[in-house]
């Protein structure tokens, strides 16, 4: 055999052990470890924590000690949270590549939740946007617990008055996806024809009142049991998937923001404008490939059509919850809770919401206790 092919056949082995040495890396779960011990003296509240990787089981409700404000800080006492599905990808550490942020065995960051909304308990010296008693609104981690710390220039931004704390703990994560996949990555117009595939899920209920709030023409796509929710929150026209297909209806459109990938690059193109784009939000289940099959799929067709295909990842910024805050408060913007659990159930609620049957948000609210 000569040289170059017994180095290249080297290459290869080598670059195929890694990859194997990699995926046997990431895919490893430790056990749990046992709960920390509480500072004797120290204030405590009740949190829902997850020390390993798995299912719903493997949280924990118990106490830890509260947090305390550094000197740009606020605590905030958390009236209600939301579930949303980034909670239980971080739960399962799936798919696998994301442990390597969020932790290769175990989560590095056992604190469980991101979106709350609740009244500014305690805020620290520099603090100069909020004031004990404010209510607000925001996305940070650990917020399945009865007190939340954030920076007052994070994520967050002051509760409308007219808003509940249930509805307004709905909104960060899936109104300011569907804000960024219609605004940012959609660039949506006043007059333009939008459709929404995935309407009655929590980002796709927010999805039809912006690109309304936009000016938009707005098409959702459902099933059933669902049309008269997504007609009732203003889209023009709905889709039953379960008894019509959008992309062989006579429909042209200026976006489509897609949150179920149930139909091929190819056929949403023909329902696509010739200068038209389509923004991917999420993507099927799998630990693997699976969730970004979609995402590669339109990387190496973008550069060859001219319709504009790609994904979105959002981030959350306070600048974002003010303008969806300016929303709620104008009526134009409001969220559909499908249920409630109390916060010893946040395992069952993140149980439900895997089902992917929710319809609407699932509200992890303080004041309740378990049945």
């Amino acid at each position: 055999m000569k040289l170059r092919y017994k180095i290249i056949n080297g290459f290869v082995a080598v670059l195929g052990l890694t990859a194997v040495a990699l995926a046997a890396t990431l895919s490893y779960t430790s056990e749990c470890t046992p709960p920390p011990g509480v500072t004797a003296g120290a204030d405590t509240m009740k949190a829902v924590v997850s020390r390993c990787y798995g299912g719903p089981d493997v949280l924990e409700y118990l106490d830890v000690e509260r947090p305390h404000p550094g000197p740009n800080d606020v605590i905030v006492r958390v009236k209600a949270a939301a579930a949303n599905p980034l909670d239980y990808h971080y739960m399962r550490g799936s798919p696998y590549l994301m442990r390597l942020s969020a932790g290769i065995g175990r989560p590095s960051d056992p604190r469980m939740g991101v979106d709350f909304a609740g009244v500014v308990v305690q805020v620290g010296d520099n603090v100069t946007r909020y004031a004990v008693g404010d209510a607000v609104f925001g996305a940070r981690s650990g917020a399945f617990a009865e007190y939340v710390v954030i920076p007052e220039d994070r994520a967050i931004a002051a509760k409308p008055g007219n808003v509940g704390f249930d509805e307004a703990a709905a909104i960060p994560i899936a109104a300011v996806t569907a804000l960024q996949a219609l605004r940012d990555d959609g660039r949506l117009t006043a007059g333009e024809k939008v459709l929404i595939n995935g309407a009655s899920g929590g980002v796709g209920t927010y999805a039809v009142q912006i690109a309304k709030a936009l000016g938009a023409e707005v098409h959702g796509v459902c099933s059933t049991r669902n049309v008269e929710i997504v007609r009732a929150l203003g889209a023009d026209h709905v889709f039953d998937y379960k008894n019509e297909n959008y992309t062989e209806s006579d429909n042209e459109y200026d976006l489509i923001v897609d949150m179920v990938g149930n139909h091929s690059l190819t056929a949403n193109r023909r329902v696509l404008k010739p200068q038209g784009r389509m923004v991917l939000v999420g993507g099927p289940k799998g630990n693997w490939i699976a969730p970004f099959w979609g995402p590669l799929k339109a990387m190496m067709l973008s550069p060859f059509v001219d319709q504009d295909i790609g994904m979105m990842l959002a981030s959350v910024t306070g600048d974002d919850l003010e303008y969806l805050a300016g929303l709620m408060a104008d009526g134009r913007l409001t969220s559909k809770i499908d249920t409630h659990y109390p916060l010893s159930d946040t395992a069952e609620a993140l149980r439900y919401l895997e089902t992917h049957r929710a319809r609407g948000k699932v509200i992890i609210a303080m004041d309740r206790v378990a049945d």
